[in-house]
């Protein structure tokens, strides 16, 4: 079985940042539904109504992955109260709080792995599947790029070094796409013959 993928909100940074949403992915894998980044929107509907549409209500929702803890990441994480929550360095779930590697497995073909850069505890998300056309192969959630643009220098780097280290770490693991944190899912030109 195979993991199926939708980035149901394409985020964006606007008006120098005054209005900024961060882009959303719902993850079917077998009996885990996975939702990534449920951050800032303009309404909470414009999640809900694609996972409605997808036959997926809230509280079907099995899992909830945050990139890093900034609040246009996080901030509607709350609509998935049945959900364990996945960080970078731990598991929560109602108010059990529990440590965990950077590194590990969420289900069959959806894994995190740490790439600090834009924050020091940042993860991405890798994601073995098929998008809705059909599309086969590794897609990677990350706030590494923000949108396919860049910015090449990210202005709110931890760390600039790890941020290039960490872009490196995902570009070798070749994934056919990469879904920014704040933009629409690109085709990884570099993994392409």
């Amino acid at each position: 079985m195979t993991a199926t993928w939708h980035q149901i909100v394409e985020g964006y940074v606007l008006e120098g940042g005054a209005k900024v949403a961060s882009s959303v992915v719902y993850v079917n894998d077998g009996d885990q539904h996975i939702v990534i980044d449920p951050g800032l929107v303009a309404s909470q509907s414009q999640i809900l109504e694609p996972l409605s549409r997808l036959g997926v209500r809230p509280e079907q929702v099995t899992d909830v992955i945050i990139s890093h803890h900034h609040p246009d990441h996080t901030v509607n994480v709350g609509l998935f109260g049945k959900a364990r929550v996945h960080s970078g360095t731990a598991i929560y779930f109602g108010d059990q709080w529990d440590d965990a590697q950077p590194e590990r497995s969420i289900s069959a073909n959806v894994r995190i792995i740490a790439t600090p850069g834009h924050q020091p505890e940042d993860i991405s998300v890798l994601i073995e599947g098929e998008d809705s056309n059909g599309n086969f192969g590794l897609v990677i959630y990350t706030h590494e790029w923000w949108m396919e643009s860049g910015p090449e220098v990210d202005p709110y780097a931890a760390d600039p070094n790890q941020l290039v280290a960490s872009r490196k770490k995902i570009l070798d693991l070749k994934p056919l796409k990469i879904i920014p944190a704040h933009g629409p899912a690109f085709i990884n030109k570099k993994a392409s013959p």
